[in-house]
């Protein structure tokens, strides 16, 4: 039964004044069980966090993806300034020369932007050497881990058509709220409701707006990977020629056991523009996916990058003013 709440709340959480009782009633069981279930995979960590998951463009954020080469005598304090920055949400060390890789977020207001962050950034972590890796296209962000053992090897990735919405004051309260974990309880949002004093009805009609939009790409949980018994995640990036990279692209985000699949630039010093998160319980389970992936694609080269270390895994938080603060501490330190 575990399994199959960890799995369910992941893929289809209920926007609801109560949401446990829906997740109880499709897999036949007391409301009551599933609140216990969920504290305790809470308590242990299996579960890192239940919130809304937000487009940061569509919030009208810049990221991207950057990969820095640090002395490995250095890495501890370059560890510790990039984990200050609260626009970094990921934050790994991964088997190559280029080691330490994050994404970065920054907000329309920021006064260095995207390219003056990761430049400043690079100084004060002493990069040797860096690469910024924006997303070009998108093919798949969907984290599921398969904790059944029984979900599809290939799942259909639709192309989903959005609304367009005007992101007001209320939007932006609400957000700030729905982007924290929430409580594990009978009616989880009721605190959110009464802090902002709007009706429920209200309230899930702007969910729904921030949803059909894409501005929220989902309500989900997040599991901690390891945790949950995923020992072995590559990031798997692929060298495709560019007239079948976005078919390839697809071809990749088809497999379950991919989270995340997206199109970004080539350099020099860089040959892959195809990137891809592969789960499995162990290596040699991720690397057979990896090798099936192989034989249905036409690559140039490949190269599996397995993180050793974990530094850092939350949510940007947004229209919080942390980012700003964190400008003006370093701008001001560089300034003395």
């Amino acid at each position: 039964m575990r399994e199959k709440v960890l799995y369910e709340i992941q893929k289809n959480f209920p926007l609801t004044k109560r949401p446990f009782r829906d997740i109880a009633a499709n897999l036949n069981c007391s409301e009551d069980d599933i609140i216990k279930i969920l504290r305790e995979e809470k308590q242990k960590g299996i579960i890192r966090q239940i919130s809304a998951i937000f487009d940061t463009k569509k919030l009208g954020y810049k990221s991207s993806l950057i990969a820095f080469r640090i002395d490995k005598n250095y890495i501890d304090d370059a560890v510790e300034i990039l984990n200050s920055h609260p626009g970094i949400s990921h934050n790994y060390e991964r088997n190559h020369d280029f080691n330490i890789w994050f994404t970065l977020a920054v907000p329309q207001d920021s006064m260095l932007g995207l390219d003056g962050t990761i430049e400043l950034l690079s100084k004060l972590a002493k990069a040797k050497e860096y690469i910024a890796l924006p997303t070009l296209k998108l093919f798949k962000i969907a984290v599921k881990l398969d904790t059944t053992g029984k979900a599809s090897k290939k799942e259909k990735v639709k192309k989903r058509v959005f609304k367009d919405v005007q992101i007001e004051e209320i939007h932006k309260k609400i957000i700030k709220y729905i982007q924290n974990d929430i409580e594990i309880a009978k009616e989880p949002f009721k605190d959110i409701v009464d802090k902002i004093d709007i009706s429920y009805e209200e309230f899930f009609k702007i969910l729904k707006d921030l949803k059909d939009s894409g501005v929220m790409r989902r309500f989900a949980a997040i599991l901690n990977h390891r945790k949950a018994g995923f020992n072995a995640n590559a990031m798997v990036v692929w060298d495709i020629d560019d007239d079948i990279a976005v078919e390839v692209g697809q071809k990749i985000a088809k497999y379950s056991a991919v989270s995340h699949c997206y199109l970004r630039p080539k350099y020099d010093n860089w040959p892959y523009n195809i990137f891809s998160m592969v789960h499995g319980k162990t290596k040699e389970e991720t690397n057979a996916i990896v090798k099936e992936i192989e034989g249905e694609i036409k690559y140039n080269e490949n190269r599996y990058l397995y993180s050793s270390r974990e530094f850092k895994k939350v949510r940007v938080k947004y229209y919080t003013g942390d980012i700003m603060e964190w400008e003006k501490k370093w701008l001001t330190e560089i300034m003395v």
